[in-house]
């Protein structure tokens, strides 16, 4: 990723919001073979930041990476009593496309990921449950971006009236299980996270 070294934001955040080293149960394979020399913070906006790191390479050479700092998320499966699974269908402008998506958001400062699971819930489908199961963790993008994603299965779920944000346009859609994972296998969600969870949820679903 380039570095956006110059610009900034009118609404700077101190960067204790981003979470730069968080609490995982992923254990590194061997001693990192990357020693960082310096870090800095070169942009930042409330979602996000980019860290430019000056690093030393195994073989004595220097280099520059840079990685967008983000706070951990959480993604929910929802499914209902009737055994369906709940997807949105939202407008996503970085892709200037339609995709269709599990509930999905970041957890804020002082948030637990159950709260943030629940409150993505109420927020994006309007739904309420008491059957939320953690089910685990996996980076959503680590070639770029720090970010940790948490995931939950719940079950039982009971749709309301949404809280949408204006930047949120998405509709919801109940859809039979069979026919979600015909819609992952053929292509159709294209969202790559939603799709993990897909997969890594399945041996779950009854």
């Amino acid at each position: 990723m380039a570095s956006s070294s110059g610009g900034g934001s009118s609404k700077r955040l101190k960067i204790g919001r981003f979470n730069q080293s968080p609490n995982l149960t992923f254990a590194p394979s061997s001693v990192p073979p990357f020693q960082t020399l310096n870090s800095n913070i070169v942009w930042q906006c409330p979602w996000y930041a980019v860290r430019q790191d000056q690093i030393l390479l195994p073989n004595g050479d220097h280099a520059e990476y840079n990685v967008v700092v983000k706070s951990q998320a959480v993604w929910v499966l929802p499914v209902t009593a009737q055994g369906d699974i709940v997807l949105v269908r939202q407008y996503r402008h970085t892709v200037q496309d339609w995709c269709w998506e599990i509930p999905a958001g970041s957890v804020k400062p002082g948030q637990t990921l159950a709260e943030a699971a629940h409150e993505e819930l109420r927020e994006e489908i309007g739904g309420v449950t008491d059957r939320l199961t953690y089910r685990g963790q996996f980076y959503t993008a680590n070639g770029i971006c720090n970010e940790v994603g948490h995931y939950f299965l719940a079950e039982n779920v009971i749709l309301g009236e949404p809280a949408h944000e204006p930047v949120e346009v998405m509709s919801i859609h109940p859809t039979p299980i069979a026919e979600v994972y015909r819609l992952a296998r053929s292509g159709q969600i294209s969202d790559a996270t939603s799709l993990l969870v897909l997969l890594l949820c399945e041996p779950h679903l009854q």
